[in-house]
């Protein structure tokens, strides 16, 4: 009989992965959460492109027609074996409508900031940080601390009637929801400006973290940041979580069975 212990199998690897809100049937920006997912999964060599789609199609069909939902496509390995696309239906977190903003004082830890699985864990342990010391996101800067994101969040910000983003030639996700926000201020007429800049120079500002499952948050502290940095107001970001909110579409196939 062979008592030997056998060792704990390793967990998958993680190469790529996308989540988005559901809420009774209805998503945001859904198609461009796909086109997210699909562009990192063939930079991780995955699954050719009509494999991803057909995936796609099929796991969206499966999402439920009520309740709340995050659910995940991913894109996992084992060992040496090829990758594999994989699909969790998770219950939405809580969500809020504020954010307080934990500054580390070190640089971003993650190793492929463009594209969103491989890191998630780095991230996670990162934001369990940032809530010890009283926040609920963490910053991430450049080793000469250059702003780039939350752990979970794109940065925009207000300077007069500009809407500002990071600059992207910066090591930043593409953020689904920030492009939502900087397409609709186009549409508006409202400036859009990319920006490289370090913390004291949002000093004052109305700041939002933006993503797919809080939509907008105004930023509300800068935990650690030391004396003087301290958000603005933040008027503006009522009537656009509203729009947010109404830009929710139903699912494809539940806009199949009501034609």
């Amino acid at each position: 009989m062979n008592t030997a212990t056998e060792a704990p199998h390793p967990a998958p690897t993680l190469l790529a992965a996308d989540s988005w809100l559901v809420q009774d049937g209805r998503v945001r920006e859904l198609d461009r959460h796909r086109d997210r997912f699909t562009a990192a999964v063939a930079e991780a060599g995955g699954p050719a492109l009509s494999a991803v789609q057909a995936f796609w199609e099929s796991e969206v069909r499966q999402l439920p027609a009520a309740g709340d939902w995050f659910p995940r496509a991913e894109l996992t390995q084992e060992g040496t074996h090829a990758p594999r696309l994989g699909f969790r239906l998770r219950p939405a977190p809580s969500r809020t409508e504020e954010v307080r903003v934990w500054v580390p004082g070190r640089p971003d830890p993650r190793g492929v900031p463009r594209r969103k699985g491989p890191d998630l864990d780095v991230l996670g342990a990162l934001r369990e940080e940032a809530v010890a010391a009283g926040a609920t996101e963490a910053l991430l800067t450049t080793e000469d601390g250059l702003l780039l994101e939350g752990a979970t969040t794109s940065l925009l910000w207000w300077e007069g009637d500009t809407l500002c983003a990071v600059d992207p030639s910066l090591p930043t996700l593409p953020g689904v929801t920030q492009d939502w926000a900087l397409r609709r201020a186009g549409a508006l007429g409202i400036p859009v400006g990319r920006r490289r800049c370090r913390l004291p120079d949002l000093a004052g500002l109305e700041v939002w973290c933006v993503n797919a499952l809080h939509g907008i948050r105004p930023v509300t502290a800068w935990v650690g940041a030391g004396p003087g940095i301290t958000p603005g107001p933040a008027p503006r970001s009522g009537p656009w979580r509203a729009a947010w909110a109404a830009a929710a579409q139903d699912l494809p196939h539940t806009r199949e069975r009501g034609n």
